[in-house]
């Protein structure tokens, strides 16, 4: 699934079936990854980013972004744990449209200055209309300020189902989180409309 360029890319993920929606082929086209990733952009692995830290692999975002679709829409807001290098953050934005808000946040105070580099060198006007905003902090806590999240995206692997997210989702509303410590899954965790909250397995990842 690996290209050369990032429409090439997006076309091959398609291709291989990894996404349907006409929405997230959109936004992964109106967001260059180029631009978020150094070394190898349009390589379909997983690429270092720095401080110890990994950018998932393009089929991975395309995943999460069609798992969480039906919570994309527009006008809705997002909590993205792990913000890295903020490729999927713009992803989202993209996503929720001019009227939805998606807030990145990372643990490491370079990877918040990265991610705010790097929409504001793509998309500067994300970041002055407030449609993403970047914070310091602990994403397992979330974000409580700007919580109840329509949905909920996690980067990285949390050893345990971090019920702080849960509780600052919408009803109804969805997260998309790998969990496990040595062996992980992702799963989909979903809050209907009378706050019932149900668990689902989707995939093993490393």
């Amino acid at each position: 699934m690996t290209a050369n360029t990032n429409h090439g890319l997006v076309n091959n993920l398609k291709k291989a079936g990894i996404f349907q929606s006409e929405r997230v082929e959109k936004a992964m086209k109106a967001t260059d990854r180029g631009k978020y990733v150094k070394y190898d952009p349009y390589r379909d692995s997983p690429q270092q980013i720095g401080y110890g830290a990994t950018i998932s692999a393009p089929h991975m975002h395309a995943h999460a972004l069609e798992n969480l679709a039906p919570f994309l829409r527009p006008g809705m807001k997002v909590l993205d744990v792990g913000c890295g290098s903020g490729y999927l953050t713009a992803c989202l934005a993209e996503m929720v449209g001019p009227e939805g808000k998606v807030v990145g946040i990372d643990h490491i105070p370079q990877l918040v200055k990265l991610a705010t580099d790097n929409v504001k060198n793509d998309r500067p006007e994300l970041l002055e209309s407030l449609r993403v905003e970047f914070i310091l902090g602990d994403g397992r806590k979330g974000y409580p300020e700007e919580a109840p999240y329509d949905c909920i995206h996690v980067g990285a692997a949390a050893e345990k189902m971090p019920q702080d997210l849960i509780d600052q989702l919408k009803s109804p509303g969805r997260i998309f989180i790998p969990v496990g410590s040595n062996s992980q899954y992702i799963y989909q965790i979903d809050k209907d409309s009378d706050g019932n909250v149900t668990k689902k397995s989707l995939m093993g990842v490393m």
